[in-house]
């Protein structure tokens, strides 16, 4: 366990409980604890913080939560991560809609191939409904711009096809994502020159998971990704030969 030489202190008008946090989670990020190490007892960062044990403890809880931290019974706290997973998150939201798409497919193929051999019927129902609910906006609108209405349904069904993989990591992954994957979806869907939502590679991919088919989901899912991702590599060269 590292000693230290390195005092916190705990100033200034902020909660002190928000103070700690900032204050540990800048000690992790600069390698004062190694991961895999074994953190400062309660007491000893409270004495180095200058505030209370019941103040380190619900810092401690937070980046517990957080993933930097894990508690084990009868040993004490040990680094479990150095990055902050709230960073990585708004790197993740400041990124490109190629960005976001790219690493779409990255998930949601696997997703794809999960759920082929996970889903339930349960499962299956999400997606017709919201693939239906999207159909119907669809066929309801004649102006592009009016077709950002498809946005909260097709990130739906994407969502449920993620969810019906069953894997509580992924799912927890894409839900962090899921802000950026809406962000991007308004984006294409406000450029005309953006291709439109085709129902029928959606619907390809629902029967290759209805199917029990991983190898065909994962194709009908990147297959459904192409061509929004085909239209972002042209706008973004077109820009590019502007400069």
């Amino acid at each position: 366990m590292t000693s230290g030489n390195d005092s916190l202190h705990a100033t200034g008008r902020r909660s002190l409980v928000d103070l700690t946090i900032e204050q540990l989670r800048e000690r992790l990020a600069a390698g004062t604890w190694a991961v895999g190490e074994q953190i400062p007892t309660e007491h000893e960062l409270a004495e180095r913080l200058q505030v209370g044990r019941n103040t380190v403890r619900e810092a401690i809880r937070v980046l517990v939560h957080a993933g930097m931290l894990v508690s084990r019974q009868g040993e004490g706290t040990f680094v479990r991560s150095t990055s902050d997973p709230a960073s990585v998150l708004r790197g993740v939201q400041r990124s490109g809609v190629r960005d976001v798409l790219e690493v779409r497919a990255a998930l949601e193929a696997e997703a794809a191939r999960l759920a082929a051999v996970r889903h339930t019927p349960e499962d299956l129902d999400r997606m017709r409904a919201a693939l239906a609910r999207e159909a119907e906006v669809i066929a309801s609108h004649t102006e592009r711009v009016e077709r950002e209405a498809t946005v909260e349904h097709d990130l739906e069904f994407h969502t449920a096809i993620v969810e019906a993989a069953h894997n509580p990591a992924l799912t927890e992954v894409y839900r962090y994502f899921s802000a950026s994957v809406r962000e991007s979806m308004r984006t294409a869907f406000g450029d005309h020159e953006m291709p439109e939502v085709v129902v029928a590679t959606h619907q390809a991919l629902v029967d290759a998971i209805a199917a029990g088919d991983p190898e065909q989901a994962e194709v009908a899912c990147r297959a459904l990704l192409a061509e929004p991702t085909a239209a972002v590599e042209q706008l973004l060269a077109e820009f590019a030969a502007r400069k």
